[in-house]
């Protein structure tokens, strides 16, 4: 009796999803997560607040812990990617030199996808309460308020997140995601 062959190796990938606190990355991760699990896919987001209180949580907000934050996500993401795993990155990531160093470390297998809103429109859904911390006094170096957003140079895809709902964000990810190679099976 012939052993049977193994499936070919897939490579997996890295979407980077960025963009201001309340801008959507979460609810896109999320819904784009469940979707590529739906049809088979190994599929593991990476949040940006949930990684900083494992990998993260002796670092501060300053510039320098920001970036480090990101370099150790970026690390985990590329080693999760090259076992086959679809990684959804859900990240604010407010620096450029960060965005070009995780596109770095994941190489050919990197998706950067900014979530574009208005700060006025994030201030009123603000999901975690961080505008509102940061109004009363209680939330120092809020990216977008008092510490900056850099807006991406060349991102890969823009999803405006202000207007339509998340379904139709999640719908352009997805499409995005094929149209780069990255998806061989279809996502319903």
């Amino acid at each position: 009796m012939a052993t049977p062959s193994p499936p070919p190796p897939v490579h997996g990938f890295v979407a980077w999803i960025e963009g201001l606190p309340g801008s959507g990355k979460s609810t896109l991760s999320r819904q784009v997560g469940q979707r590529l699990r739906a049809v088979g896919y190994k599929a593991e987001i990476l949040d940006g607040d949930d990684a900083r209180a494992m990998f993260s949580p002796e670092l501060g907000y300053s510039r320098k812990d920001r970036e480090f934050h990101a370099r150790r996500v970026s690390y985990v993401a590329r080693l999760l990617a090259r076992n086959g795993v679809a990684v959804l990155v859900a990240m604010i990531t407010p620096y450029e030199t960060s965005r070009q160093a995780a596109r770095a470390v994941a190489s050919d297998h990197f998706s950067e996808i900014w979530l574009n809103c208005p700060i006025s429109i994030c201030r009123k859904r603000d999901p975690k309460g961080v505008y509102k911390r940061s109004g009363e006094g209680a939330l120092k170096k809020l990216t977008g308020v008092d510490d900056p957003f850099e807006e991406p140079l060349n991102p890969d895809l823009v999803v405006d997140t202000s207007t339509d709902p998340p379904e139709a964000g999640t719908d352009a990810i997805l499409a995005h995601l094929a149209k780069r190679g990255f998806l061989p099976i279809p996502v319903p």
